[in-house]
């Protein structure tokens, strides 16, 4: 992966993220570099237009967004809700659906490929292969998800989302995973 690809890809990523950095806060590296793989990951699949791009680096900036800012586990509506805010700002209105289901599909067990765009469908399979740790690669190559974790490290992500989790199902232990589609 080149330096110019990574600078490239990660434009819109920075620029959502900037304004939310207090507000994630000690985590918010181990945050934006899993937003940085997961966009890496997806754009890995191929056949993405410059649309595409912008559209899977605004759903990877805001996929979990909500965990602080709506201070819940139950954080896929609030994440989406705040990336159509953005496209509405921003002048992209039409793009809010695809995006939006970017986001709420992200934590899907079953594939998306059927009644959505491919970019849902390839977001997924992005993210389970990053939150996975690469246990599932979902058909991407083992080598690009080392690479990536090489080059932009975890910084504790996981640990944070395993302590967030705990601390959620003690408190909610009918609803232990909020964020999972069936």
């Amino acid at each position: 992966m080149s330096d110019t690809q990574t600078e490239h890809s990660l434009v819109w990523v920075d620029r959502i993220l900037a304004p939310y950095q207090v507000q994630i806060g000690g985590i918010f590296d181990g945050y934006r570099n899993h937003v940085y793989r997961v966009v890496h990951l997806c754009l890995s699949f191929a056949g993405n237009t410059a649309e595409d791009i912008e559209k899977i680096q605004i759903a990877g900036a805001f996929h979990d967004i909500g965990l602080w800012t709506a201070h819940t586990l139950d954080y896929l509506p609030p994440s989406a809700q705040l990336a159509a805010d953005y496209l509405r700002s921003i002048g992209k209105e039409g793009w809010i659906d695809e995006i939006s289901a970017m986001i709420d599909m992200h934590h899907a067990v079953r594939s998306r490929a059927a009644g959505h765009s491919r970019l849902v469908e390839n977001f997924r399979r992005a993210d389970i292969a990053d939150f996975s740790l690469g246990i599932f690669a979902m058909g991407l190559p083992r080598s690009t998800i080392s690479a990536l974790k090489r080059q932009f490290p975890n910084q504790g992500f996981h640990w944070f989302l395993l302590k967030r989790g705990m601390a959620w199902f003690f408190r909610h232990p009918l609803n232990p995973l909020p964020m999972f589609r069936w």
